[in-house]
């Protein structure tokens, strides 16, 4: 059973060492992951301001993690990544239902995402709508799927 708890000061390294291993978990290139790094470097201001929650196995090892980036009514689930060995464990979902909880609790009535192509489904099985593609944050040229998550009703909008 996976617990969410929120981060701790001092682990954005061992955070973003997660969203490394998730993001090549899917055979991206070298290069790609070079370019994509910036974009899903975890920020110790993040966790500080309370936007980092982080979900743990039962022996207290973090399993996954989500950054919910607030702005006005809407919410960004800026960061959401699970460590290759606990895919498909649940802990995605445990995350994704604390990250809609986090956007409510800081003002959101909705949540928008940024999805890579190979998380589209699960975002979808989570209630997310997808509005359209949208250029990637850090691979020029790249588009991906962009969602909206109707936080007031709890599914798409």
């Amino acid at each position: 059973m996976v617990t969410v708890r929120p981060a701790r000061r001092g682990e954005a390294a061992s955070l973003t060492a997660i969203c490394l291993r998730s993001k090549a978990h899917w055979g991206y290139d070298a290069e790609f992951m070079r370019l994509s790094t910036p974009a899903i470097t975890v920020a110790e201001a993040d966790i500080e301001a309370g936007h980092v929650l982080v979900g743990c196995d039962a022996s207290g090892r973090a399993v996954g993690l989500v950054r919910v980036e607030p702005d006005g009514e809407a919410a960004e689930l800026g960061l959401m990544f699970v460590d290759p060995p606990a895919i498909g464990s649940g802990a995605g979902r445990i995350l994704f239902e604390a990250a809609v909880v986090l956007a409510r609790r800081l003002g959101a009535k909705r949540m928008v995402i940024l999805a890579d192509p190979n998380a589209a489904a699960f975002y979808q099985r989570m209630g997310a709508r997808f509005l359209r593609n949208e250029p990637s944050d850090a691979i020029p040229g790249r588009m991906l799927p962009f969602y909206d998550y109707n936080l007031m009703s709890g599914v798409a909008s």
